[in-house]
């Protein structure tokens, strides 16, 4: 499990409850709930399938009815059932863990729950007194200013050593963009970097604020282009990583700053922050649009990278405390964009030439997950990460993945504009 850090390394990884003891949970009074959930189900799949292997040994197929992904699942014990119903996706994973169901590949069947979720609907959701109590709990790590510094060393200060094995070297920790599909990761992330200077127009070599500057790869590119960078973080760990890698000791045109957004001073040409605003919360999206348009000068343009969720569904899924709000970044929220659209406008910033590439955050996710799992077979990975905590992150690569190639998840670009 993902644990804080005076926790890690007391899994030795092994999953308990499945089994012989887990295949004696599918006992006779919980068998008609879970074969109505299993119903429920295959009535929701309208596009796909999954070919299910019972406890007993029997099979189902439920779904089928139109192209789709095919998963494969083989269930353990009818308690991974029993935990997707009340627990929703932060059950499933406990399920996983446990053993209690197995996949060759799990993407096609997180790609499945996104790609039929309105047909789905809260098949996959927490339920009962276990949703009340995660809404609690997730509301204790909301990001006023000590939440966010606490939520964001969760997440990050796991260490640039746990980092630096599966990422490219450049360190970008956000999509590629593959305007080919032949390119190198390193170059993909490199073409992303370019697409967000682009957007800043004449502004892309004055003075530019990023906002969550992570291991300061985009700070380096800009410094490349002649422009003036401030980077600011909630990490340590990446502003000690990006202070060494862009010399700031030496060099008077970039500078990392241990900083709150909300506690930016000074006035820029630009804005650029890729993919920080998932870690800003719904409650704190005004502030953050705030803090852009007061620090943009006149004419200033920002470029934002950021992940949405299909507005149809993102109601339920704001109310609702998810696998990865859970366990691997507490205080997150992917954004509603019309939301958000709408609280940039009051302040007064324009919403110009939005551009999607989910599919290029698949491929992305793909490429680290192949990367995480050469350097764990290698050995590359830091020894205070045992194997219960090293799976974990191999599941939150494998989820996002389906989720992006699922369709009801996706990456954009977008350029807000401050009147001159």
């Amino acid at each position: 499990m993902h644990a804080p850090a005076r926790n890690r390394g007391r899994r030795d990884g092994r999953r308990e409850g499945g089994g012989q003891q887990g295949r004696g949970f599918s006992g006779a009074l919980l068998t008609p709930l879970l074969r109505r959930l299993l119903d429920r189900i295959d009535k929701g799949l309208v596009e796909g399938a999954i070919a299910l292997t019972l406890p007993d040994g029997t099979t189902r197929r439920l779904g089928g009815r139109a192209p789709g992904p095919e998963a494969i699942v083989e269930l353990n014990s009818a308690r991974a059932l029993w935990r997707l119903a009340t627990g929703g996706s932060v059950g499933w994973f406990e399920a996983w863990q446990a053993g209690e169901w197995a996949s060759p590949d799990p993407v096609p069947l997180f790609d499945l729950f996104v790609r039929n979720r309105a047909s789905l609907g809260d098949a996959g959701r927490a339920s009962g007194l276990g949703r009340l109590v995660r809404r609690g709990w997730h509301w204790l790590r909301r990001n006023d200013r000590g939440g966010a510094r606490r939520n964001i060393a969760y997440h990050y200060d796991l260490g640039n050593d746990f980092y630096a094995p599966w990422l490219d070297a450049g360190m970008n920790y956000s999509s590629a963009m593959f305007p080919r599909a032949d390119m190198t990761l390193e170059d993909a992330q490199l073409a992303k970097l370019d697409a967000v200077l682009a957007r800043l127009g004449d502004r892309a070599t004055g003075d530019i604020l990023e906002i969550g500057c992570g291991w300061g790869g985009f700070m380096e590119r800009a410094r490349q282009r002649g422009a003036r960078v401030t980077g600011i973080t909630l990490s340590q760990a990446q502003k000690d990583y990006a202070d060494a890698r862009l010399g700031t000791a030496h060099d008077g045109g970039v500078r990392v700053e241990l900083t709150d957004y909300r506690d930016v001073s000074g006035r820029y040409d630009a804005v650029v922050s890729i993919e920080m605003v998932e870690a800003v919360g719904q409650a704190y999206w005004p502030d953050y649009l705030a803090t852009i348009a007061r620090v943009l000068k006149p004419g200033g343009r920002a470029a934002i990278q950021y992940i949405a969720i299909d507005d149809a569904i993102f109601d339920a899924y704001a109310h609702n405390v998810d696998f990865i709000q859970t366990y691997v970044f507490p205080g997150g929220l992917l954004i509603s964009e019309r939301r958000f659209e709408r609280i940039a406008a009051q302040h007064g910033l324009a919403w110009q030439d939005r551009v999607a590439f989910g599919a290029d955050y698949a491929e992305t996710l793909r490429r680290w997950r192949v990367a995480f799992d050469t350097a764990v077979a290698d050995g590359r990975m830091p020894d205070a990460f045992d194997a219960a905590f090293l799976n974990l992150w191999r599941y939150y690569l494998m989820y996002c993945e389906g989720g992006f190639r699922g369709g009801g998840i996706w990456v954009a670009q977008v350029t807000l504009v401050k009147p001159a």
